[in-house]
């Protein structure tokens, strides 16, 4: 394929903005709605029902036989009666229907999304091939499977569920089932490790089929571009990673390093650099010879100023764990690449873990396009249906709530100060709670979730802290917030996959937490993402219960001071002419707070636009490694002896006694060979995506050239691969081994997978959108051959760094 065929393939693989309108219009999904509550299955027997879904089964396995749906939805909702207790409203029937047609459906939050998607997937599933119900962790995929459980069961259908941790032949029964219900990442893990497989009866995963996917526009969009990494040990050391974060702890800002905070970046001044290299005695820091320390430096560097504990990250059971920015959770296996995880636990004074040698990797947005059927559901789809439809081809259905939503979302409470607004804060809460009113607080971090309870307590308020630190309480603590006069306090943890039911377990509390006007909830920040905010807002007010919502903000919160929207605070409010210690009239802000939301996510969406154009050459050509290992690994022994992959060996192998132990071995050697070149190749893609944006000097397109030089590179990879296993089995071959036949050659003796925290810095941010030079570590190093350019780079970098943001 050329180069300008493979680019127009590129382009065209992204969907166009046409048809990315929500569908509110719900009329086509009437008449099969009706035909579904007309039919009356209440007098089936348990067999009787299961016979009907096996003649389905059978229909669906031989034609589309799309007019049997109505036939099964109604089978699906008599099972929930029978195995379940509950019965399907309308509203989840329809969500069902239009996730059966591939698209995402936006239902309230609890309006019961657990159950409408049952029907989709026993529709799926009645095809005999594998569908995976895809949720936000571990705890809410083995909820759910133990809770749809008995109503797939009565329609003869098979449920499993995989967990981190389990055993092959655990998982392998699990993918076996007709649904499955799994995280996104664990499945992705799975994926990553069968393409590691030496022998087929390592495999997992079945061929994929069909998945649905829960809180679909925070995995799809939010978690999109995070690759899934599977790596082993590589005999790779850490520089001296100690001592360099000492010398880096000892560097004062302003004299040895400045920051640019705008960009969240980082870079030493010509003292700084001097500092180190006489404590280092190194020479020259920036000399080539020097690469991988002051790769060192530079990591250590971030670690130290930009990274900060329990906002960033947190420090349990001597492990640093990522916190999400959007969910306020800790992020499971999490690791930030290019050895700032190292740096990270340096500074911390932690044994490090090793980084390893990435064997495979798949970002979650190429991934979720490896099944021929998605859909999903999420309470906040309409914001990201641009992004869902450009990416995936997949349209937004709105379902409207089964009750009317009678929340009441207050303006904000906008103050000047950071300090009257917790006044403010805190006195509220003493409010609602003297009136018996649940309260639930969502903070922005760990640090301000524990320093708000801190002020509560001293205040004489008791209250419950859900966050990262906590994460294992969470079905208990969220159990107990609905109760009248609780308080919780938590981070963006309760915004997703969680139920707040007024009066907690008590149906007697619920009348008294009625009655006081339902859940109370407050934000304390206003977050970059809209759709955080309404996912906050959304714990108030389920199934039209009462409710109300009120974001306390002041121009000294990070939004307003990331953004600039303090001065427009101070122009619209004089401190000296009112009260700095009363709220704002706040409509001016909150419209200039909810515009600066709207060009925030289409900034992300512009960067995971265009990061696609440099992620999707490298799927191309992972999956073509894949269809080649595939065939090796599946290209089955012939009875009669070996048949080898390279002809003019065959004389030298039947003189060594040859039968299948040779097909084995020949096998295992080019897999090994393959494995070895692809984790090369990611290697250097790794590299210079990280550089390529340097190209802009010479007035190149960072975009093209990547797409060459990947290209090329990737040529050489596939003829190295084969040269390699080639001359391995001569070598084999040659020796006088009698035991020739039972060597056995695996794979990597250990493996470990996580997801890479990427953009951190926002790097990919300046790549993708070529707003400013910017200066990652390995962007000096990689094509730095000299001194003259680094201090070239590193001018223009201060030079745009002191511009305004847009």
């Amino acid at each position: 394929m050329s180069f300008k065929s493979l680019s127009y393939n590129l382009r065209k693989r992204l969907h166009p903005a046409g048809a990315s309108l929500p569908q509110t219009d719900l009329k086509p999904y009437r008449p099969q709605l009706e035909k579904i509550l007309s039919m009356d299955l209440r007098r089936l027997s348990p067999d009787e029902l299961r016979q009907r879904a096996e003649r389905l089964a059978a229909a669906r396995r031989v034609e589309a036989a799309d007019h049997l749906q109505a036939e099964l939805f109604a089978l699906v909702a008599e099972a929930s009666r029978r195995a379940l207790g509950l019965n399907p409203h309308d509203c989840q029937i329809l969500a069902g229907l239009a996730m059966a047609q591939g698209r995402i459906a936006e239902l309230p939050t609890g309006e019961g999304k657990t159950l409408a998607a049952v029907f989709p997937v026993s529709w799926w599933a009645l095809t005999g091939r594998g569908v995976h119900v895809l949720t936000f962790n571990d705890y809410l995929a083995r909820r759910d499977a133990a809770w749809m459980g008995p109503a797939y069961r009565l329609l003869g259908l098979r449920v499993g569920c995989v967990q981190e941790g389990q055993d092959p032949a655990e998982k392998r029964a699990a993918y076996a089932c007709e649904v499955t219900y799994a995280t996104a990442k664990e499945v992705g893990f799975d994926f990553l490790r069968d393409q590691l497989a030496y022998d087929p009866r390592e495999l997992v995963q079945r061929p994929f089929h069909a998945a649905l996917v829960d809180e679909a526009d925070s995995i799809l969009i939010d978690e999109a571009r995070i690759p899934l990494v599977i790596a082993g040990l590589s005999g790779r050391s850490d520089f001296e990673s100690d001592r360099v974060a000492s010398l880096v702890n000892g560097l004062a800002a302003g004299r040895d390093y400045e920051t640019d905070a705008e960009h969240r970046s980082v870079f030493l001044t010509e003292a700084g650099a001097k500092r180190l290299e006489a404590s280092l005695g190194c020479g020259v820091l920036f000399d080539a010879r020097n690469q991988r320390l002051l790769e060192s430096v530079y990591c250590s560097l971030q670690a130290h100023v930009l990274l900060r504990r329990d906002i960033d990250y947190i420090v349990r059971n001597g492990r640093v764990e990522i916190i999400d920015e959007f969910t306020g959770r800790v992020m499971d296996k999490r690791h930030w690449p290019d050895g700032l995880q190292t740096a990270v636990e340096a500074k911390e004074g932690l044994v490090p873990r090793p980084e390893g040698r990435v064997f495979g990797s798949i970002t979650l947005q190429h991934y979720f396009r490896l099944y021929p059927r998605l859909a999903g559901m999420t309470a906040t789809a309409r914001p990201a249906a641009e992004e869902l439809h450009t990416f995936y081809g997949l349209g937004v259905t709105v379902i409207p709530p089964h009750r009317p939503c009678i929340r009441r979302d207050e303006p904000d409470a906008v103050f000047l100060r950071k300090e009257d607004k917790q006044i403010a804060l805190v006195e509220e809460i003493r409010r609602s709670q003297t009136e018996g009113r649940p309260v639930l607080v969502g903070t922005l971090s760990v640090q301000e979730s524990e320093g708000l309870a801190v002020e509560l307590r001293a205040a004489g308020l008791a209250c419950q802290v859900l966050n990262a630190k906590n994460d294992e309480q969470e079905a208990r603590i969220i159990a107990q917030a609905g109760r009248p006069g609780t308080v919780t306090i938590s981070t963006n943890m309760a915004g997703r996959g969680t139920d707040i039911k007024l009066g907690g377990p008590e149906e007697e509390e619920r009348e008294r937490a009625v009655a006081v006007g339902g859940l109370y909830v407050l934000g304390t920040n206003r977050h970059e993402s809209l759709r955080i905010d309404r996912q906050l807002r959304g714990r108030a007010g389920r199934q039209g219960d009462p409710g109300s919502s009120r974001f306390y903000i002041s121009a000294e919160d990070e939004l307003f001071k990331r953004y600039g929207l303090t001065e427009l605070f101070l122009k619209h409010h004089r401190p000296e002419k009112e009260n700095p210690q009363e709220a704002a009239e706040s409509e001016p802000i909150r419209g200039e707070v909810d515009h600066w939301q709207r060009i925030i996510e289409g900034q992300n969406f512009d960067v995971r636009r265009s990061l696609y154009a440099y992620s999707s050459l490298v799927e191309i050509q992972r999956k073509i490694v894949q269809e080649e290992r595939r065939r090796i690994l599946l290209g089955g022994e012939l009875a009669g002896g070996w048949t080898p992959h390279w002809p003019e060996l065959a004389a030298q192998g039947r003189s060594k006694r040859a039968g299948t132990g040779l097909a084995r071995l020949e096998r295992a050697v080019r897999l090994r060979a393959l494995d070895r070149s692809w984790a090369d190749h990611l290697a250097w893609v790794n590299d210079t995506k990280e550089t390529i944006h340097l190209v802009r000097l010479g007035g190149l397109t960072p975009d093209r050239e990547f797409q060459k030089s990947a290209t090329e590179n990737f040529l050489g990879m596939m003829r190295s691969a084969e040269e390699s296993a080639r001359a391995e089995m001569e070598g084999l071959l040659a020796a006088d081994d009698p035991a020739l036949e039972s060597q056995k050659i695996k794979g990597p003796s250990s493996t470990w997978t996580y997801l890479v925290k990427e953009d951190q810095f926002g790097w990919g941010l300046e790549l993708a959108m070529g707003k400013n030079i910017g200066l990652a570590v390995s962007a000096a190093l990689s094509l730095m051959v000299h001194g003259p350019l680094y201090v070239f780079v590193l001018a223009l970098r201060r030079l745009l760094g002191r511009k305004k943001a847009p």
